[in-house]
Order: structure tokens, then C-alpha cells, then sequence
């Protein structure tokens, strides 16, 4: 089949509601897999369709003309689940297998505040109008196109080595709490990362950002410094999906930590090897204890303090010490290899603190 024979065009929303409501839309044919996102994953969805934001690409089949209203059979290729999840949303009624434990759902207060909790009949004029005149872009596939033909079509778009890391599978995954605070606090911090030079552009498309600042979250929230798990992030990502306690708290705190490291750093670029990928996550947990102490729980407001002028020198000493390659023979270890392990991290951690605690406490 030549590429000149696929239509490539923009439907509204409201046009496959129309279509469903004349039964000239067919939302699951057999290569298709049935319905099977999760509330938050739709919740993202409506979120993501009211700002504004791009979609990917709707394949859809036309068939046979419907003899009742002498309009063709649009049958969806590849987008069901975002089209079920919208009709259930703004007309469920026209979902024939319409099931209320399984379809219904509402927008998430962390996706959108303003929509949480609403039915589409409650919500405004102008966002029941941002949603219906909503576009997708859509490739329709003609009537001659067999089956056969289209499951090649999907096996060659799925053909590249390209495979998904860990970080990329929780996005996949979870729309919840914990993810919306992470990717937020990640992207807040976009430039900073980008002028310590501490994730390459790559590394920011891949989200090992993401992952970092996962890590860091963590680490406020147990108390503790810990190796790089999977594991770990894992059980954050789901745990904390629904229900996220102390948020704001750890938010806020994740927030202090890195103005102060930019405040009082940033200067000192290229020369200050905290910066480092395989460094940042000990040097904010080093910064972490300074300024409000691991041990701290999440439940317990805390007042924001600054480092000491003799904390900032000392802190600077010990980076130099290290570049100069004089501070002892495990501290260079831990800094020359990739630092994910809690031994290695521990250790450059306590000799940040034996080098740099002790100015405060002879105050």
C-alpha cells in the first residue's frame, strides 16, 4: 500500500462523541487490546487535553457504510483507550458496555485542581469547550487496507532497539502523587541541571533527572542515605500514588536545598565536583543534613535556615582537597567511581560532615 493512500488530517473530540452517538464509531476491533488504564492514567488524559497539550497520533480505519445514515464505519486502529476514556468521561451513556466500577472516574486533584472531583456536566463552559474542541491529529487508513496489512504497519512501528529504562516504565505507569511532585520539583530544577552540567541533554530525555530527584525524595522522606534501588523507587512510585502525605513539606524542603547549593556553588563551576552526576545525590544529602537534618520526620514543619560563612569555606576546602587528589585514599574511591552504592556514598557523605559539621559545633 503506497504512503499517499493514508489521509492524514485533525478530528475534534467532538466528532468521535458524534460518530459514537450514530453508532459509526467501532472503538475495539480484534487487534486491538481491551480497555485497561487505570484511573490515574486517565485522569492525566482530560488534564493533558484540556491545556492544550499534544496527543499522540489516532490511527483509524473506515469500513463499510453504515445503511442507517449512509455514513462510513471508523473503525480505531490504534487510540481506543484515549477515545474510551474520553466518551466514558463526557457521554458514558453512548458506551454500550458501559461499566460504572471500571469507566468512571474523575480528574485527580494533582493533575488538575480546578476539574478534580468534577463530572464533565459540572465543569465550566469554556473547559467543557476545550475538551470537545480538542484536535487530534489522525491518520486514517483506507477500507482497502486488510488486516494482515495493518498488524505489519504496527510491527514495523514497533520494530526499533529502542527500549524504555526503569524511569521511563514508572512514567508509563503511574499518574499519582508521588510522580507529579517528582516530575515537578525535576522540572523546576531543568536549568540548574543543565548549567552545573550535571545530566547531559540525553540524560534529561531518558528522565535519569527524574530518577535523581526521585532518589533525593526518598532520602527525605526515610531519613537515610541509601543506594540506588529500583526497588526502592518502585515501591515510592506505587505507595505514594494515591495518597502522599507531608507533600508540601518535602517539596519545600527539596526546593531550600537546592536554591541554597545555588546560591553558594553555582560560582565555583567547572571546578566544584559535587555537580558531578555520580556526586549529587551525596552532596544534597550532605547539604540535607546541614540545613534540616536526616532524622527529621515529614509531618513536622520546619523553618528554613542558611549555611554559615565557615560552613561555605569549609565546604569549598574539602571540594579542593579532592580535586587535589590529597583527601584519603577511600574518599577518592568513593568520588572517582559511579557512586550509586550506600558504602561509597557513605563514606564521602561522612568525610563532608567530619570536615565541615564540626565548625558548628565548636560555635
Amino acid at each position: 500500500m503506497p504512503l499517499q493512500a493514508i489521509n492524514k488530517t485533525f478530528y475534534k473530540v467532538a466528532d468521535f462523541i458524534s460518530w459514537q452517538k450514530a453508532k459509526n464509531l467501532r472503538l475495539a476491533p480484534q487487534f486491538q487490546r481491551r480497555s485497561v488504564w487505570k484511573p490515574g492514567a486517565k485522569s492525566f488524559l482530560i488534564d493533558t487535553i484540556v491545556r492544550g497539550y499534544p496527543i499522540p497520533i489516532i490511527f483509524i480505519r473506515d469500513r463499510r457504510v453504515n445503511p442507517d445514515n449512509f455514513e462510513p464505519i471508523r473503525e480505531i486502529v490504534d487510540g481506543q483507550q484515549r477515545l474510551r476514556t474520553l466518551i466514558s468521561y463526557v457521554a458514558p451513556d453512548l458506551l454500550e458496555d458501559y461499566n460504572p466500577n471500571r469507566d468512571h472516574f474523575f480528574v485527580k486533584r494533582n493533575h488538575n485542581k480546578e476539574l478534580a472531583g468534577k463530572d464533565f456536566s459540572e465543569l465550566t463552559f469554556e473547559d467543557k469547550s476545550a475538551i470537545l474542541n480538542y484536535e487530534f491529529s489522525v491518520h486514517v487508513l483506507p477500507s482497502s487496507m486488510d488486516d494482515r496489512e495493518i498488524i505489519q504497519v504496527f510491527r514495523r512501528m514497533n520494530s526499533t532497539n529502542y527500549s524504555l529504562n526503569k524511569q521511563e516504565l514508572r512514567n508509563a505507569h503511574y499518574y499519582g502523587e508521588f510522580k507529579s511532585a517528582v516530575y515537578l520539583l525535576a522540572e523546576e530544577q531543568l536549568q540548574r541541571w543543565r548549567t552545573w552540567k550535571t545530566f547531559t541533554d540525553d540524560d534529561i530525555s531518558r528522565m535519569i533527572e527524574v530518577e535523581h530527584t526521585a532518589e533525593c525524595i526518598i532520602l527525605i522522606i526515610n531519613g537515610e542515605i541509601s543506594g540506588k534501588s529500583s526497588a526502592k523507587l518502585d515501591y515510592a512510585f506505587r505507595e505514594y500514588d494515591e495518597t502522599f502525605s507531608g507533600r508540601e513539606e518535602v517539596e519545600k524542603r527539596f526546593r531550600h536545598v537546592m536554591d541554597v547549593i545555588d546560591n553558594h556553588f553555582a560560582a565555583e563551576m567547572p571546578g566544584f565536583i559535587f555537580f558531578k552526576k555520580t556526586l549529587i545525590y551525596t552532596f544534597f544529602a550532605f547539604m540535607y543534613e546541614i540545613l534540616f537534618g536526616l532524622d527529621q520526620p515529614t509531618n513536622k514543619v520546619l523553618k528554613l535556615k542558611q549555611l554559615t560563612t565557615d560552613e561555605v569555606s569549609k565546604i569549598k576546602q574539602v571540594n579542593e582537597r579532592i580535586r587535589e587528589r590529597a583527601a584519603p585514599t577511600p574518599v577518592l574511591e568513593a568520588t572517582d567511581r559511579r557512586t550509586t552504592n550506600p558504602k561509597e556514598r557513605k563514606n564521602l557523605y561522612e568525610y563532608l560532615l567530619k570536615n565541615v559539621r564540626h565548625v558548628k559545633e565548636n560555635k
